[in-house]
């Protein structure tokens, strides 16, 4: 009988030609079989080794550009952050601006506008116009009488005539010394109106600096212009210290030179 060698043929059986003879299936043991299926198994495995590589490097690029995308759309939403935060800062400023004007208007509104403050601004003034016609009238009146007892006082000799118009001359200076007291009253009636005035100017001011001051407001200020015609366009009223495009004096003896 003749004696064959056992030999290991585990490179054949990755190339999957293993031919068995019938002599040597007899001598190996009942495990062979499972043994070069499982071989056969790691052949397989091996062999889809390399593209099991290359789809891991793919899903590597993958997952980096997705994590890069998402980096930047974190980065685009940082950014939108900071806008909104600088525009809850512009904001905040607006609502505390618009909270102080509220404040400088309701005080105004209570001191001054719809307070006991106007009426008697209204008051005042109309009291100095008042007592300004009738200290005019009386001082009038007064130097008229006077002048008539001048004229009457040259003519006549008697001294008793004369005594008695020298008294009622008297009596009309005295008369025009007490109409000349309205200037005391209208100037503390003026002074009241002045305080008020100077009251709502202050807070007038101080709303403008919370908007920016007087040249911002002055940005926004519409154009002056005078629609005053014929000799109400040539009338400006009395000139003030500081007042340009009035006569001086001197101009107008200038006109006389």
């Amino acid at each position: 009988m003749p004696v064959h060698r056992r030999r290991f043929r585990i490179e054949e059986a990755f190339s999957g030609d293993i031919q068995m003879p019938p002599e040597v299936e007899t001598e190996v043991g009942p495990m062979h079989h499972e043994i070069m299926n499982e071989l056969r198994a790691i052949k397989a495995q091996m062999a889809i080794s390399r593209p099991i590589g290359a789809t891991t490097e793919a899903i590597g690029e993958a997952a980096a550009r997705e994590v890069a995308d998402a980096h930047a759309l974190l980065e685009t939403y940082r950014a939108q952050i900071e806008q909104c935060e600088k525009l809850k800062v512009e904001l905040d400023l607006i609502y505390d601006a618009i909270t102080r004007t509220k404040r400088e208007i309701a005080v105004l509104h209570g001191k001054s506008f719809n307070g006991e403050e106007m009426a008697k601004v209204n008051g005042e003034l109309g009291a100095v116009v008042g007592g300004t016609e009738e200290a005019t009238q009386q001082i009038l009146e007064a130097a008229e009488s006077i002048d008539n007892s001048a004229t009457a006082l040259s003519k006549i000799t008697s001294p008793d005539q004369q005594k008695l118009l020298s008294e009622e001359i008297q009596e009309r200076v005295v008369s025009i010394f007490e109409a000349c007291n309205f200037q005391d009253l209208t100037g503390q009636r003026i002074k009241k109106v002045m305080n008020t005035m100077k009251f709502i100017e202050n807070h007038i001011t101080v709303m403008m600096d919370i908007w920016g001051g007087v040249d911002a407001i002055k940005a926004h200020a519409p154009a002056i212009v005078d629609t005053r015609e014929g000799d109400a366009k040539l009338l400006n009223g009395p000139r003030l210290e500081g007042d340009v495009g009035h006569a001086s004096q001197d101009d107008i003896d200038a006109l006389f030179d």
